[in-house]
C-alpha cells in the first residue's frame, strides 16, 4: 500500500510534465485519442465524484458563521474571471470560438485545487473550501446566465443545454460522493488517497483528446491562446487579491480569495466547449488546466515562505487537488 502511495503522490506531483508529454503525443499522434472524446463527460463526472467524496456538511458551516466573507467571495468569483475573459478577447481579437472558450473557463467555477494553493501559502483555506463549495454548488445556474451575457454576441448559446449538462457532470457526481462519504464513511477514508491519482489521469485523457481534437487548427491558434490564459489567470489571481484587500479582508482571507478567482475547473470548461462549441473553444481550458497549476504553485510558495508561521493554521488541511 506504501509503494501504491509513492506511486500515485509521484505521478501526483508532476501533473503538468505529464499534461505536457500527453499532449505532445496527441498533437503528433492523434487518431487514437480522437475516439476518447464522446468520453470527455464521463472523464470529468469521475473528477467531479471524487470531488465529492472529499466533501462534508461541514464545508458548509462558514456560510453560516461568516457569511460576507462567504458571499464576497463567490461574488467576485463569478465577477472578476468572466469580465477579464471578456476584456482579455477584445484585447487580442481573439476568434470568436476561441474568445468563448476564454469566457468559458472564466464563467466556471473554481477548481479544488485553489483548497491545496490556499493551503501551500498560508492563507485562509476553510474559506478557500467553502467558497469552492459553494460556487460549483451554483454553477449550473450561474456560468450558463454569464456565458450567454457575454458570449452570446459572439457564438450561438443554448444555455439550458449548458445547465443541464452541468447538473450531470458536476452537481450529480458530487452530491453522489457527498452521500457516499455519508453512508460508509470508513471505506471512503481507504480509497480516498487514491483520488487524486484517478483525478489526475481523467484530467490528462481529456487534455490529450482534446488536443487530438484541434491539431489541425491548433498549430494556428497555440500561441496566442497561450498568451490569452496567461493574461487571464494573472489578472485573476491579481485582482482577486487586490480586490479582496481594498474590500476589508486580511491578508490570510485575501490570500483564499485569490486562488478561487484565478483558479479554474477548466476540465469543465473543456467538457461542455466539446459537447456545445466547436472543439478549438476547448482549447483555452485545456491549456488553463496546465498553467494554472505552474502559476498557482509559484505564488503559492511565494506566499507561503514569506509569511510568518503564525499565519498558517495547523488544524486546516486540503482538500486534493484536481
Amino acid at each position: 500500500m506504501e509503494c501504491i502511495d509513492r506511486i500515485a503522490k509521484f505521478i501526483t506531483k508532476l501533473f503538468p510534465l505529464w499534461v505536457i508529454l500527453c499532449a505532445l503525443i496527441a498533437y503528433l499522434v492523434p487518431g487514437p485519442f480522437k475516439p476518447m472524446a464522446p468520453a470527455i463527460t464521463w472523464l470529468l463526472g469521475v473528477v467531479m465524484l471524487g470531488m465529492g467524496l472529499t466533501m462534508s456538511i461541514e464545508d458548509f458551516r462558514l456560510v453560516l458563521q461568516r457569511p460576507r466573507d462567504v458571499l464576497l467571495g463567490v461574488v467576485l468569483r463569478y465577477l472578476i474571471m468572466p469580465l477579464v475573459a471578456f476584456g482579455v478577447s477584445k484585447l487580442l481579437g481573439l476568434p470568436p470560438s476561441l474568445a468563448a472558450g476564454l469566457i468559458l473557463v472564466g464563467c466556471c467555477p473554481s477548481g479544488t485545487a485553489s483548497n491545496v494553493m490556499t493551503f501551500i501559502a498560508k492563507g485562509d483555506t476553510a474559506l478557500s473550501v467553502t467558497v469552492s463549495s459553494v460556487n460549483t454548488l451554483l454553477a449550473p445556474v450561474v456560468t450558463p446566465f454569464i456565458f450567454l451575457w457575454l458570449a452570446g454576441t459572439m457564438i450561438p448559446v443554448n444555455a439550458s443545454a449548458l445547465l443541464v449538462d452541468i447538473v450531470k457532470v458536476v452537481l450529480a457526481p458530487i452530491a453522489a460522493g457527498v452521500v457516499i462519504n455519508m453512508v460508509a464513511g470508513g471505506l471512503v477514508k481507504r480509497v480516498v488517497r487514491f483520488v487524486p491519482l484517478i483525478s489526475v489521469v481523467a484530467i490528462i485523457l481529456i487534455i490529450a483528446t482534446v488536443v487530438a481534437l484541434s491539431a489541425a487548427k491548433l498549430a494556428t491558434v497555440a500561441s496566442i491562446a497561450f498568451i490569452a490564459v496567461i493574461l487571464h489567470n494573472t489578472l485573476g489571481l491579481s485582482c482577486g487579491y487586490g480586490v479582496a484587500r481594498a474590500l476589508g479582508m486580511d491578508k490570510r482571507k485575501s490570500k483564499a480569495i485569490s486562488f478561487e478567482i484565478g483558479m479554474e475547473n477548466s476540465g469543465l470548461a473543456v467538457a461542455l466547449a466539446v459537447a456545445h462549441l466547436d472543439p478549438i473553444a476547448a482549447i483555452p481550458g485545456a491549456i488553463f488546466s496546465v498553467w494554472h497549476n505552474f502559476s498557482g504553485s509559484m505564488l503559492a510558495g511565494y506566499w507561503g515562505n514569506r509569511a510568518p508561521a503564525e499565519d498558517k493554521d495547523p488544524a486546516e488541511a486540503p482538500r486534493a487537488a484536481d
